[in-house]
């Protein structure tokens, strides 16, 4: 893949060049910026596949400059030391990222995916709803990207009532019965999901505790969900399960 490198941190610069030349030989440069600005004119410049962007930079950063691009027809890696409430955006968003100072696994990890998403075509989507998922304030307004065998669907998790756990797939059912297959494990979502909104109740099911409308109590219990499922609480989660519902 052809790529370009844009940070304002002449270091930064020369320490990326050197591990993408050194252990990334699937990768050739064509150039570097220190800034928003003149990012932007190399970029339209030598139209690379990939590029690598600092977010923080002098006279614009690197969401300004991405603004000013859309749409974009090139794969993106964020170089970032944001904090954990943005970084859960990009992982929404499915846009990877890198944090600072940048571990030479996790660079081939993140190109190997560049390379791979590159066909789909859907970089453009991802950004915008990263930018949206960055000025959302609390985490049940953003959208989550799903990938399913025909790309990737966005939605919101406010409208996520629970995910059931099918072998190596997950169903998610949604607001107004509507349902999508996801192309990962249940225990996938778990990590990414927010645990102040959703709760995995059993080996098979994760819930959208805003979406509880009963439980009935037993060994482990049972929940009744708000589109009328009954689901068994497991008995090492009860506990759990319940404190997420005490004053």
């Amino acid at each position: 893949m052809t790529c370009v490198l844009i940070d304002d941190d002449s270091k930064n610069l020369k320490i990326l060049r050197s591990m993408l030349t050194s252990f990334c030989p699937n990768v050739r440069i064509l150039g570097e910026a220190t800034n928003a600005q003149s990012g932007i004119e190399l970029i339209n410049a030598v139209h690379p596949e990939l590029v690598f962007l600092d977010i923080e930079m002098p006279y614009g950063n690197g969401f300004e400059l991405l603004d000013k691009l859309m749409p974009v027809n090139f794969e993106i890696i964020f170089i970032t030391a944001f904090d954990e409430y943005s970084l859960r955006a990009f992982r929404y968003s499915a846009i990877d990222y890198l944090l600072k100072p940048v571990d030479i696994d996790d660079l081939k990890a993140a190109i190997n995916k560049a390379a791979e998403k590159q066909h789909l075509k859907n970089s453009s989507i991802q950004l915008s709803n990263l930018l949206s998922n960055l000025t959302q304030d609390k985490s049940q307004h953003m959208k989550v990207a799903i990938t399913t065998n025909e790309g990737l669907t966005f939605v919101k998790l406010g409208d996520i009532i629970r995910f059931q756990a099918n072998k190596n797939y997950t169903t998610l059912f949604l607001v107004n019965d509507n349902r999508i297959i996801g192309c990962k494990n249940i225990k996938e979502y778990e990590d990414l999901l927010p645990d102040d909104i959703f709760f995995r109740i059993h080996h098979s099911h994760i819930i959208n505790l805003n979406f509880v409308k009963y439980y009935s109590k037993g060994r482990g219990g049972n929940v009744i969900m708000e589109d009328g499922t009954s689901i068994e609480v497991a008995v090492r989660r009860k506990e759990h399960f319940l404190s997420h519902f005490r004053p």
